[in-house]
């Protein structure tokens, strides 16, 4: 499976590296090819180190602007014009995605993979990693929305909920676990 997985490029407190590292070994565990930004700082570099020093494969999504960050050593490097492009090549080339805490990139990139998925373009799991409880605050904002009905689809006249837009996790493990038993 391919696991795409948006984080910080930023240097944080150790435990959210922690996560980073725990992830891209079960990753690589797992015989999964990690999907990332493809940066090699912050985060993303220790969730790719850990990936590769467990012998997954590695596909890193870059961008123009970017490009001098990229990490070297990676089986695959694709360098998109811009955000919006790095975004669709990184939905496009996985099955799964999760979100590490970051920042407004990775919120960015999250959001709109859930708003694709209510709009069916695809029907991939999504799981926040909420270490620390970092996305609690989000999850109580969708829970809002969801009571107050801004998840409902009314042109299909169903009601997504949350629960099939996205889940949140508390450890690496439970994101795994989330991904690869999503659909069976």
């Amino acid at each position: 499976m391919n696991i795409c997985v948006f984080c910080s490029a930023q240097d944080v407190p150790e435990i959210y590296n922690d996560a980073a590292r725990a992830l891209g070994a079960l990753i690589a565990q797992g015989g999964h090819t990690l999907v990332w930004g493809g940066s090699d700082r912050g985060c993303m570099k220790i969730l790719a180190d850990a990936a590769q020093e467990g012998g997954a494969r590695t596909l890193g999504v870059s961008m123009e602007l970017l490009k001098d960050r990229a990490r070297e050593h990676i089986d695959e490097l694709i360098v998109a014009k811009d955000l919006g492009e790095r975004k669709q090549i990184m939905l496009a080339r996985s099955d799964a995605c999760i979100g590490l805490p970051g920042g407004i990139g990775t919120l960015d990139e999250m959001t709109e993979v859930m708003a694709l998925k209510r709009h069916g373009v695809h029907r991939k799991p999504i799981v926040f990693l909420t270490i620390a409880g970092y996305y609690d605050g989000l999850r109580e904002q969708l829970e809002r929305m969801e009571r107050e009905g801004f998840l409902q689809d009314r042109d299909r006249d169903s009601a997504e909920g949350l629960e099939n837009v996205a889940a949140f996790a508390a450890t690496p493990e439970d994101a795994m676990r989330y991904i690869e038993a999503y659909g069976n």
